[in-house]
């Protein structure tokens, strides 16, 4: 593995660490993961996409998912409508309609392509509904948080040369000023 790849692992791990740490992973949840690789390597998202940078996130979130019992669900890009791909069971469990569509480096991302090719039985869907997700290079995957989307702070705020962003869901408040919560 090459110096900046090496790198790329270690502040994924201190990321995935930080949120172990502050418990954001939660048994049966969903968790989205977002990512521009070529956000990742300093270049304009989709310009760039990495197949490498692709294996190394795809490897360390699947992990933190299957040590915590999470669903990892992994978004695409705009050019797929930011379709998600998942496992079937996942899909089906949560009544999501699948779409027919195989993502891949220029229509979905190299994520996408990634986890569509090493997730045991992958399907991809137009639209979910996370309870957690981290957004990796900015692609925008609050379309796929719960409403309320609530952000969370680590201080691992970058992965290689991306913005991260975290966040989790809520349930809405309502009833007003007399509601008790």
């Amino acid at each position: 593995m090459n110096e900046e790849f090496a790198r790329l692992k270690n502040e994924l791990d201190v990321l995935i660490e930080q949120l172990e740490d502050e418990e954001f992973f939660r048994e049966g949840e969903d968790l989205l993961i977002g990512c521009s690789t070529s956000e990742v390597m300093g270049h304009h998202i989709g310009k760039e996409s990495s197949m490498e940078v692709a294996e190394i996130i795809f490897e360390a979130f699947h992990q933190a998912a299957d040590r915590h019992k999470l669903n990892v669900m992994f978004q695409g890009c705009e050019h797929i409508n930011r379709a998600i791909t998942m496992e079937y069971d996942v899909a089906r469990s949560r009544n999501y309609p699948l779409v027919s569509v195989v993502p891949h480096r220029s229509a979905g991302g190299s994520l996408s392509e990634y986890a569509y090719h090493h997730l045991v039985r992958p399907v991809v869907v137009e639209h979910a509904a996370a309870d957690r997700g981290v957004d990796i290079g900015q692609t925008l995957i609050g379309m796929h948080i719960h409403h309320v989307a609530v952000p969370f702070r680590v201080e691992q705020r970058t992965v290689g040369k991306a913005n991260v962003t975290i966040a989790y869901s809520r349930p809405k408040l309502i009833g007003g000023p007399r509601a008790h919560y």
